[in-house]
């Protein structure tokens, strides 16, 4: 998956210390604390602490998986045609979150969570849209958007939107908090910098990464990761360890690469050849 979900692999901004590559269990060693003990902790750190410490305990998860996956597999280089791969997988990945966020809502509601319940509706507002930018990119590269997202369904992204799917419909979804989290802290990886390589690779005049752009650090998941702190920090510590534990797992799907071959440059083709606009945009 790596360099397909658009992940900027040779940054490591998550990462928070190396101390986490040491340890050999994260699992082990993030175990809750006690509620009583918990308790007693935050009360005696201030809120600037609170913070520091919940988004270090989220971060080293997903650098645990960083250093758990370690694998020198790489995707194809990015061409052109590789990018409208990589648009209709990020198309997917943005359809799929208001409605998820919004049955989250539902059921954090129904369980008297209020503070998740109004994040996940919150999310779900600010994601509406974002896969019609997808659209856009696609269509600015001179195809039929919609009968690309509908004939192109990348693995890596369908194995992400079946995972987001589960953590909403567990018995508790709190775990869609981790992936959210996840998502957004290795979007933030992304500069403008990685943009404009992006934008490089196409051809002239073709304005592709209106996504992207939304989807890094130059877009609004800065601020997205700053508010999701603050609410897990909040949180119980059982539950935070449990949003931790989810990023985690969020994380080695995101870097573990893909289990069959790459899709070739040749095959996309195939697939794009009919579906291209009579008047490129």
């Amino acid at each position: 998956m790596r360099n397909d979900l658009l992940i900027n692999t040779e940054s490591a901004c998550f990462v928070p210390d190396e101390t986490v590559i040491k340890t050999a269990n994260y699992t082990q060693r993030h175990r809750p604390t006690s509620a009583k003990s918990g308790d007693r902790f935050a009360s005696n750190m201030s809120h600037a602490e609170k913070i520091a410490q919940t988004q270090k305990l989220l971060d080293r998860a997903i650098a645990y998986a960083w250093h758990t996956v370690k694998t020198e597999r790489r995707p194809p280089a990015l061409t052109p045609i590789r990018w409208v791969w990589r648009l209709a997988g990020l198309y997917h990945l943005c359809h799929s979150t208001p409605q998820l966020m919004e049955e989250a809502a539902q059921r954090f509601a129904l369980a008297d969570r209020q503070s998740l319940a109004q994040w996940a509706v919150k999310k779900a507002r600010e994601e509406a849209g974002h896969d019609q930018l997808a659209l856009l990119d696609i269509q600015s590269m001179g195809y039929k958007a919609q009968a690309v997202v509908e004939a192109l369904v990348p693995p890596a992204a369908k194995a992400l939107v079946d995972h987001f799917t589960r953590t909403v419909q567990d018995s508790d979804p709190i775990d869609c908090v981790g992936y959210s989290y996840t998502a957004e802290r290795l979007a933030i990886c992304r500069g403008l910098e990685y943009i404009q390589r992006v934008e490089v690779l196409l051809p002239p005049g073709k304005n592709a990464t209106r996504c992207l752009r939304v989807h890094s650090a130059v877009g609004t998941d800065v601020e997205h990761v700053e508010e999701a702190v603050e609410m897990i920090a909040e949180l119980t510590p059982k539950e935070q360890t449990r949003v931790a534990k989810a990023c985690h797992k969020a994380a080695l799907l995101r870097f573990s690469p893909a289990k069959e071959d790459y899709i070739s440059d040749e095959e996309i083709q195939n697939v794009l050849k009919p579906l291209k606009l009579l008047e490129p945009i």
